[in-house]
């Protein structure tokens, strides 16, 4: 099991990485936080559910499952929240 879980929140990590490099790569603010939210969102999933195959706890897993449920509803919210904010505020 561990090794499942190396390889999830080695892929995890590469996601994170990624995500950095395109925002320094992309010249404009949208697809900048485009690629922001798909890579951290998928980073913090890949490397939340490595964690959970690491854990014997089953306390931990659960409390980690909560974590993942968040994350995965509050990431593009907030980047929908905060790419619309910036639009409505550069059309005016």
């Amino acid at each position: 099991m561990q090794i499942i879980a190396n390889i999830l929140i080695f892929i995890g990590l590469f996601f994170f990485i990624v995500g950095t490099l395109g925002l320094f790569r992309f010249d404009d603010f949208f697809k900048r936080a485009h690629g922001a939210a798909k890579c951290d969102t998928l980073g913090a999933v890949l490397s939340l559910i490595g964690l959970c195959f690491y854990s014997n706890d089953i306390f931990v897993v659960f409390k980690l499952i909560l974590v993942l449920i968040f994350l995965w509803i509050t990431n593009p919210t907030a980047t929908h929240l905060i790419t619309n904010s910036n639009y409505e505020s550069n059309k005016k």
